[in-house]
């Protein structure tokens, strides 16, 4: 009865053993993980700031007046161009802002890529948009094609409305 005891008091100890291994090798795998998801999003974040830049100075260019600023810091990583022109009508004077800005903002804890866009036509919201998808499953062209498509819509409406 004793030897029976005993060898179950060992296997109950080894298998004590074996899941406390099981867990630090999964704690391991997990921390592993989320370095790989930070190196995918700070790689993708990168890319896809040069296309924001780029699709933003595109902009401003057809637009004399509009000036550009990179976005680097809480915001996130991208670019905005803006004006601010002075309208007199009817001896009445009043100021028109726009803007355009596409944003990475930083990687966090929820592990997703995210996009975030605003635009501002005439002192009017175009639009505040924000999309995101896990990191794991972001398809760099489909935001890029995103990035492009803001920026074109932003430039349709401001085209249109300049022109009034």
């Amino acid at each position: 009865m004793s030897d029976d005891f005993n060898a179950r008091l060992e296997s109950a100890i080894e298998r004590g053993k074996h899941r406390a291994s099981q867990k630090v090798s999964a704690e391991r795998q997990q921390e592993l993980t989320a370095e790989e998801l930070k190196r995918m999003h700070s790689s993708l974040r990168l890319s896809l700031s040069e296309r924001i830049e780029k699709s933003i100075h595109r902009v401003a260019d057809h637009f004399p007046g509009f000036r550009v600023e990179s976005l680097i810091g809480e915001t996130g990583w991208g670019s905005a161009c803006y004006r601010d022109d002075l309208r007199i009508a009817a001896g009445r004077r009043s100021n028109q802002y726009s803007r355009l800005e596409i944003a990475i903002p930083a990687y966090s804890d929820l592990q997703v890529l995210e996009l975030r866009g605003k635009g501002t036509v005439m002192n009017r919201e175009l639009f505040n948009r924000n999309h995101f998808v896990p990191i794991s499953e972001a398809d760099e062209v489909a935001f890029e094609k995103m990035i492009d498509a803001w920026a074109i819509e932003y430039a349709e409406v401001y085209a249109a409305k300049s022109s009034l």
